[in-house]
């Protein structure tokens, strides 16, 4: 984690993570003992630290609908809509843009922290 951390910070001047809850990811007995195996609150530390060390920014933001949001139009699912842990890939029903669920996720915290910044 030690040497990722500092590559990550080395290598970019913006870094947005989810403020991920992993108490509540530990009642999820399929991500329980990934959760606890990566030690992810540690290697946000270890990421806050460093973007300090090296003048570079870090921030993290609520994962609300990081998932379930278009990263396209804006569209959040929800009700039968609403992704599952199983959903790797959707269409959204508004503008029909098909996504990578991470993929989308990933573009979502990253608008997120811009806005932010």
């Amino acid at each position: 984690m030690n040497v990722l951390s500092t590559k990550l910070i080395n290598n970019h001047d913006l870094i947005v993570a989810e403020e991920l809850r992993s108490s509540n990811m530990l009642k999820n007995h399929a991500l329980a003992m990934s959760i606890s195996d990566v030690g992810w609150r540690t290697f946000l530390n270890m990421l806050a630290y460093k973007a300090d060390l090296y003048g570079r920014k870090f921030l993290t933001i609520d994962p609300k609908n990081t998932t379930q949001t278009c990263s396209n139009c804006g569209h959040i699912l929800s009700g039968a809509d609403k992704l599952t842990l199983t959903d790797r890939h959707w269409t959204c029903p508004v503008c029909h843009k098909h996504h990578l669920r991470d993929h989308n996720a990933a573009i979502n915290i990253l608008n997120k922290g811009l806005v932010k910044m």
